[in-house]
């Protein structure tokens, strides 16, 4: 089955939409019936999906994302100005040491500010740091930085925020960092180092088919909502298409950036509304490469911040044997991937120039996704301490479950899967004495 969303070039097919895909559902509707419903959940992502499954194992479908076990094995480092390789050991130190400069600013790495961080944004020290962005915490550190330094670590932050040094909070990088350990061999075992051997939507249709076996599931895939209406102790979600669903209550997991497109009545609180408004910076462009150079499996890189792919690291063997290099950029200097693919190419070619010949490119533009308007969520300075709380409250008998406001995992499928077990507890408690019909 071939996606509606992304794109893929090949040197003969040229640009082509749709990606091939297991999570693909087809039909894409299964209703059977138009009485009212117990629950209507909006949203086919984790949160979503979570609030319908009772629990998963995929402990042994992960895989390691880096194998430094053969190829040039080595890490290169690109600015405007000079181009260096070192050793991943190398890379490790110059990261580590950068990091650590960055995030100390208790002395104990961050412990003392962010001692817990499932609840670190209602500490009064920490919520200062969130008044912060990195560029000001790193205006202050700029004098124990090194050239090397500087460009690793901020090519790193962007990675994580894919935003910009203006306007990526100093906060909800501590608050990666405290929940990575407060090391940065933490960040790399809990951010980039493993990944499921047969890709994201291997475990998302888990999530589906275990909801489906139950027999209460309903669906409707392709259905843009347009409005929600709160009364009458019920839920009344009207599609663009003019379609109605009824229920006694709702579970939206509608990204914090496509919130304000929605018509809720009775309207939004007006802090939800402005955070809605306001949104979150993450404008990622994540392109992922088939090259033809077998070596490039061992190769990690940085090209900053001249090109418009800053990191990029070997993440795989494709089924042709090629190598599969995942390729990130971000608002500081943003592309539009599919609208110039040779800017694209070039883009994915000066990340090692003379080891990147293109076989094939994958990518999906999320800032121009209608339903996403953005990757994962990173928040601007001030936003966790005005919003976050705000976010999380329930709107009458509309409860919103997204990974955009999770306490922990923030922006994370861990954090979508929190989202949806809050939500689903909420629902289930209050559906208990009342007799299950069906559930959309």
């Amino acid at each position: 089955m071939t996606s509606r969303d992304g794109f893929q070039w090949t040197p003969q097919n040229g640009l082509k939409q749709g990606v091939p895909s297991i999570g693909v559902i087809s039909p894409s509707t299964k209703i059977t019936s138009d009485t009212p419903w117990d629950v209507i959940v909006i949203g086919g992502g984790y949160s979503g999906l979570t609030a319908t499954r009772d629990m998963y194992q995929m402990g042994e479908e992960l895989e390691p994302s880096f194998d430094f076990s053969r190829g040039v094995n080595y890490f290169e480092l690109r600015t405007d100005k000079h181009s260096t390789t070192m050793s991943h050991e190398e890379e490790d130190t110059l990261l580590a040491t950068a990091l650590e400069k960055f995030v100390n600013v208790d002395g104990d790495m961050g412990r003392i500010i962010v001692p817990f961080p499932y609840a670190g944004f209602h500490n009064p020290d920490a919520r200062k740091y969130d008044k912060m962005s990195v560029l000001d915490r790193l205006n202050v550190i700029s004098q124990s930085l090194t050239p090397n330094e500087r460009t690793g670590l901020e090519s790193f932050i962007l990675l994580c925020s894919c935003g910009t040094l203006e306007t990526t909070s100093f906060f909800e990088f501590l608050h990666w960092w405290a929940l990575c350990g407060y090391t940065y061999r933490g960040c790399m075992d809990c951010l980039i180092s493993f990944k499921f051997k047969q890709g994201q939507s291997s475990f998302a249709i888990k999530f589906f088919n275990e909801a489906l076996s139950t027999g209460n599931l309903s669906y409707a895939f392709n259905s843009p909502v347009k409005s929600i209406q709160d009364e009458d102790k019920k839920v009344t979600v009207t599609t663009r298409d003019g379609r109605s669903f009824t229920a006694s209550c709702l579970v939206s997991t509608i990204p914090l950036n496509v919130l304000n497109d929605i018509t809720f009545n009775p309207p939004l609180d007006p802090i939800r509304t402005q955070a809605t408004k306001i949104g979150h910076v993450n404008q990622c462009v994540k392109v992922h490469a088939e090259i033809s150079n077998k070596d490039m499996r061992s190769w990690t890189g940085i090209s900053y911040p001249f090109n418009k792919l800053t990191y990029a690291i070997g993440d795989g063997t494709t089924p042709a044997g090629n190598t599969h290099i995942v390729c990130f950029g971000g608002q500081h200097n943003h592309i539009q991937p599919e609208e110039d693919v040779n800017a694209t190419k070039a883009a994915v070619t000066s990340m090692a120039p003379g080891n990147m010949d293109i076989q094939r490119l994958v990518f999906h533009n999320w800032s121009k996704d209608e339903f996403a308007k953005g990757a994962w969520f990173f928040s601007p300075p001030g936003f966790i301490s005005s919003s976050l709380d705000a976010l999380r409250q329930r709107h009458g008998n509309i409860l919103f479950a997204n990974s955009d406001w999770a306490i922990g995992w923030r922006s994370f499928i861990d954090g979508a899967i929190e989202e949806g077990t809050r939500a689903a507890l909420t629902v289930k408690e209050e559906l208990r004495s009342t007799p299950l019909r069906s559930h959309l």
